[in-house]
């Protein structure tokens, strides 16, 4: 049987044309969204005269996770471009698979596979042209198979409504990163943010309250993503690693930034750091011998490196709930995250909390005996878990598509700003309140 590929959507298009969903097949601007979300709600057996606001918030939510969709399968719409299938063809292919799934995943229950294969099951039924179309350009049956699996399951995985309670979403902040970020706090609503940009430097941004501020070059060769810490008011300490290997070091101190200072040592990693008190500081790195090592200052000098034991298949993290209290965590032989903390008289053991990460982890505290930690998981994706006082929680999925590990601070009680960079080399951000 011979299939045109273009005949099916050009079927409906051609009798739709004044809708605006016709312009989408010949690529013209995706303003046309709306439009096309009324073309995919007929396969989805909606009533024609839905509720306005219901309709509205449906059509920002495809645009959200289409934005996310783009980022994470920007390898599938070029294996179907060998197939000759153009983007103003997949694209509105997947959106409609997204809208379908934003429609109707309340309908479904069970786990995520599970439901992953009923709306498969229901897409195939209802959006007969999607799989039409691309059979049509010689996709083989398989792998239009999988491609709309993914889909399905990664709009699943991202839906407003699956995100644990009270977290925004991802939101793009520019710039362009060549490392992970890193973040700090020195006041309530006040956070700034780091990392290498494209010319090895040092860049700055920040909120101020009202505002992000633009970026700002503040020198320096990193050979590592940025970390940063403040001990007190209108303070900042920024480490990283630099071309020799050394730890360096610059502060803000209130009115200008310093000089760059070498600390020594031959670090294997990013460095973290964190403070427990008033002109302290606590630095961890990964060593030579891929063990903990730590370095600190005191108020008055630094001390030499002490190692800590164990084995980081990645760089450290570090955060302080209270006075002498330190926890930092690493990504173990295991790929599981790994613990161990300072009590105020001796460090502990290591402990697994288990997960699969495959990027640095990240940490903060948003009050006394409170941790929250993320890190990047397996499927790229934001995944998060915290102690309470008392307990771990299990890892949570906050969606998003990853390409460094995150970062993570605290600017108030029960406030969580996370930043990682996307697949565009862009700062992200997401938040909890």
């Amino acid at each position: 049987m011979f299939y045109c590929p273009y005949y099916f959507m050009w079927q409906y298009w051609r009798e739709h044309e004044n809708e605006g969903a016709y312009n989408l097949l010949r690529g013209e601007d995706d303003e046309q969204d709306i439009n096309y979300d009324e073309f995919n709600a007929e396969f989805e057996g909606e009533e024609e005269n839905q509720d306005d606001e219901f309709f509205r918030q449906n059509i920002q939510e495809v645009n959200r996770i289409m934005r996310l969709v783009d980022q994470r399968f920007e390898s599938t719409y070029a294996e179907l471009e060998r197939y000759r299938v153009p983007r103003r063809i997949s694209r509105p292919i997947f959106r409609a698979v997204v809208s379908y799934v934003v429609r109707n995943a309340n309908n479904y229950s069970g786990t995520i596979e599970q439901r992953t294969n009923a709306l498969f099951n229901a897409i195939r039924r209802d959006i007969p042209w999607i799989f039409a179309t691309l059979i049509g350009f010689r996709v083989p049956i398989a792998r239009i198979n999988d491609i709309i699996r993914s889909i399905i399951r990664f709009t699943l995985e991202n839906l407003g409504g699956t995100m644990p309670s009270g977290w925004s979403r991802w939101e793009s902040l520019g710039g362009v990163l060549t490392s992970g970020p890193g973040a700090s706090s020195w006041a309530n609503n006040r956070i700034d943010v780091f990392a290498r940009g494209t010319n090895d430097a040092l860049w700055h941004k920040w909120w101020d309250g009202r505002r992000w501020s633009d970026w700002e070059d503040l020198g320096g060769v990193l050979t590592s993503s940025p970390d940063a810490v403040s001990w007190g008011p209108n303070r900042i300490d920024v480490f990283a690693r630099g071309t020799d290997n050394a730890l360096w070091h610059k502060w803000w101190d209130g009115s200008r930034w310093s000089n760059w200072e070498s600390l020594g040592g031959v670090l294997t990693s990013a460095p973290a750091a964190a403070s427990w008190a008033r002109n302290r500081l606590d630095v961890f790195v990964r060593g030579t011998d891929n063990a903990l090592w730590h370095k600190w200052w005191d108020g008055s000098r630094w001390s030499d490196w002490e190692n800590l034991g164990g084995v980081l298949t990645s760089a450290p993290a570090a955060v302080s709930w209270g006075p002498n209290r330190i926890d930092v965590f690493a990504r173990g032989t295991n790929n599981a995250l790994w613990h161990k903390w300072w009590d105020g008289s001796r460090w502990s053991a290591w402990e697994d909390l288990g997960g699969v990460l495959t990027s640095d982890p990240a940490a903060s505290s948003r009050r006394t005996n409170s941790i929250d930690v993320f890190a990047r998981g397996n499927n790229n994706q934001l995944i998060y878990k915290s102690w309470d006082g008392s307990r771990w929680s299990n890892w949570s999925n906050l969606g998003g598509v990853l390409t460094s590990e995150p970062a993570s601070v605290s600017m108030r009680s029960n406030r969580i700003d996370v930043f990682a960079r996307g697949t565009d080399n862009a700062l992200w951000h997401i938040f909890r309140e």
